[in-house]
């Protein structure tokens, strides 16, 4: 690409890194967080009926990887990274945990704010606030390169809440 000017250039390259920075930060359109009424939403602490703790560890598993929950029920995830690695939780549907991991792939130091997503420097604890409203299987993974397919990963089983 040609420029004319320095201030075209300067121009063409805010742009270039404006756009780069908005791929790092949030990765595809889907990051921004899943659909309503596709497994749940973003939800309100004050309103959490429980907290649940996890751990995600160097041995590229969450302390717990079975989780139960009801339908309607508002969870307050608490996740400690006691590793030496960077680690995340991030909900979602299979699909979704796997197309998220190929971005992961691309740019492996990616960090998240979404809802329903968390990002782990060593040590340090972060959380996720969710309101399941549909019953089924909603995922959960750490999705950096190498520890999903190592087995970082999780289900979560949301009963009818009758």
């Amino acid at each position: 690409m040609k420029f004319k000017s320095i201030s075209s250039l300067a121009i063409g390259v805010t742009l270039t890194f404006s756009a780069a920075t908005t791929v790092f930060a949030h990765g595809d359109e889907h990051d921004k967080g899943p659909a309503a009424d596709v497994y749940g939403v973003p939800g309100d602490v004050a309103k959490a009926s429980r907290t649940i703790e996890l751990t995600a560890s160097d041995d590229m598993r969450f302390s717990k990887p079975d989780i139960k929950v009801r339908k309607g029920e508002t969870i307050r995830f608490i996740i400690t990274n006691t590793g030496k690695v960077p680690h995340e939780f991030s909900l979602g549907t299979k699909q979704e945990l796997l197309e998220h991991y190929e971005v992961m792939k691309k740019f492996p130091d990616m960090i998240h704010e979404e809802a329903n997503k968390v990002s782990l420097a060593p040590g340090q604890k972060g959380e996720v606030v969710w309101k399941f409203t549909k019953p089924g299987v909603v995922d959960f993974a750490c999705l950096h390169p190498g520890h999903y397919d190592a087995g970082m990963k999780g289900q979560i089983n949301v009963a009818s809440s009758k």
